[in-house]
């Protein structure tokens, strides 16, 4: 069986300390992970389960990328994030057994088109737009191994704009992987964006904005 056209090569992220590449299957995103987030929109957050978005595997781009403003906003907002990687899958996973799926994790940040999140939810409106356009998904080099403690910061132009513990997440890794397996089967190559702490805010053309996570090389993005 061929092909009517060539199919893309497969979405990847870089491994540190490594010329091999994780092949990226899915992208899930955890909503409102932080309570201080969730507060600063509004929302209470001993309230809200877990809920889950998507990006398209190819919006994932490397680390230190410059990218052009992109299209259809006027208000590009950055959001640091721990991502974690999955060498294995399942359905139904126990919390007790679901950090045996993680294969390593990364820094990421999940841009945003703010100003059309904001127009979807006023109109009872799907996010797609908003969350899943092109080169959306910032992911810094793969270290193997077990979630990472410690702190994540976000860093516009070098000034530190967010900042958190990793355990200040709402549901940690082992909840937010156990409970996305009841809804959707995983599978090797998914990533899992796991949230953003307060102090999200716009990205102008020439900004830069480092993620940085204790044990993780950093993620990092430049608007040209």
């Amino acid at each position: 069986m061929g092909f009517v056209l060539p199919p893309p090569a497969p979405p990847s992220v870089a491994i540190a300390g490594s010329d091999d590449r994780f092949a990226v299957r899915r992208i899930y995103c955890v909503g409102r992970n932080y309570a201080e987030h969730a507060r600063e929109f509004g929302n209470d957050p001993d309230r809200d389960p877990p809920f889950f978005f998507l990006k398209p595997a190819d919006a994932v781009v490397d680390s230190g990328s410059t990218l052009p403003y992109p299209p259809a906003t006027a208000d590009l907002h950055y959001e640091a994030e721990l991502v974690v990687a999955l060498g294995a899958g399942g359905s139904d996973v126990p919390e007790a057994a679901a950090l045996a799926l993680v294969w390593g994790c990364a820094a990421g940040n999940d841009l945003t088109r703010r100003d059309l999140q904001a127009e979807a939810k006023a109109m009872r409106r799907p996010w797609d737009m908003s969350k899943g356009f092109d080169a959306s998904a910032i992911v810094g080099p793969l270290r193997r191994g077990p979630v990472p403690e410690g702190r994540i910061r976000g860093l516009l132009n070098g000034t530190v704009r967010q900042e958190a513990k990793l355990s200040d997440m709402i549901w940690p890794v082992a909840g937010v992987i156990a409970h996305l397996s009841r809804l959707v089967t995983l599978a090797p190559g998914d990533l899992i964006f796991t949230g953003t702490p307060a102090g999200v805010g716009a990205m102008q053309r020439g900004d830069s904005f480092s993620v940085e996570i204790d044990g993780l090389a950093p993620a990092i993005v430049t608007i040209g």
